[in-house]
C-alpha cells in the first residue's frame, strides 16, 4: 500500500492551532491579533484554505517567529506542483513585473477554473477528478500576486489562434474570453493580441520573463511550461 502524506496545507493549519492554544487564545482572539476574521482563521486551522501570504506574515509577527510561518506557507503553496515548475512560481511571487508571450493557449494565471480544468484533463486523461481539482485550485492560487500591497504588473501577448481554439467547449471558451476582457480593465494587467496577419511568430512560441528586485530582468524559454498549460 502506498504511503500517504499529509498535505502541508493541513500541517500549516495544525501548527497555527497549536501556537494559538499554547497561548490560551480563542480563534476570535487570534483573529483580532492578526486583523483577520474568525471564520478565516477556522478555515486555515482546519486545512480547508491555504493561508494568504499576509496571514503567514502576521502570524510571524504575533508569535514572534520571524519567517517561520512565511516559509511554511510557501512550501504549502508549492505542494503538488512539479519540481520544474516551482522556479516559475517563485518568479511570479518575487517579481515586480512579468512578461508572457503565449501562442497555443491562454496563459495559466489568466485562465478561468473551467478553462484550466479542460487544459489539465486534456493533458492528464488518466488522472482522477480529485487530482484535476487540486491542480486547478493551485492554478487559481497564483492570482494572489495581484492582491499584494504592491500588485504584480503583468504584460501578456497572446497569439490570435490561441483565442480561436475551443478549449472545454463553446461555453467555457466564451466565459474565458469574457474573463480576459474583464482582466484587461485592471491597471496591473496589459493584454495584447498578436494577429495572424502580422507575420511569423517565434518558433516554439513560449516566452516568460520577470523583473525581480536584485536580479537582472531577462526572458526565459518555457517550452515545457507551455506544454503543461502555463
Amino acid at each position: 500500500m502506498a504511503e500517504e502524506y499529509e498535505s502541508p496545507v493541513v500541517t500549516f493549519g495544525e501548527e497555527i492551532k497549536h501556537a494559538r492554544e499554547a497561548r490560551g487564545w480563542s480563534q476570535e482572539k487570534l483573529a483580532e491579533e492578526l486583523h483577520f476574521r474568525q471564520p478565516y482563521v477556522s478555515k486555515v486551522e482546519t486545512g480547508r484554505q491555504l493561508a494568504s501570504a499576509q496571514f503567514a506574515e502576521q502570524c510571524d509577527r504575533v508569535f514572534g517567529t520571524p519567517g517561520v510561518y512565511t516559509r511554511m506557507r510557501r512550501r504549502a503553496a508549492d505542494w503538488g506542483n512539479p519540481v520544474w515548475f516551482i522556479p516559475y512560481l517563485e518568479l511570479e511571487r518575487e517579481a515586480r513585473a512579468v512578461w508572457d508571450y503565449s501562442t497555443t493557449r491562454v496563459t495559466g494565471i489568466l485562465q478561468t477554473p473551467e478553462y484550466a480544468e479542460a487544459v489539465f484533463r486534456a493533458a492528464h486523461r488518466q488522472e482522477s477528478a480529485d487530482w484535476i481539482k487540486a491542480r486547478v485550485e493551485k492554478r487559481m492560487q497564483r492570482r494572489e500576486v495581484f492582491e499584494r500591497s504592491d500588485p504584480l504588473s503583468l504584460s501578456v501577448i497572446l497569439y490570435e489562434p490561441a483565442l480561436w481554439a475551443t478549449v472545454g467547449g463553446a461555453g467555457v471558451m466564451r466565459a474565458q474570453l469574457r474573463h480576459l476582457v474583464a482582466e484587461s480593465e485592471s491597471p496591473h494587467i496589459t493584454l495584447q493580441v498578436f494577429p495572424v496577419t502580422a507575420g511569423t511568430v517565434v518558433r516554439g512560441g513560449a516566452l516568460y520573463g520577470g523583473d525581480c528586485p536584485g536580479r537582472n530582468p531577462r526572458p526565459v524559454r518555457r517550452d515545457v511550461y507551455a506544454r503543461a498549460g502555463g
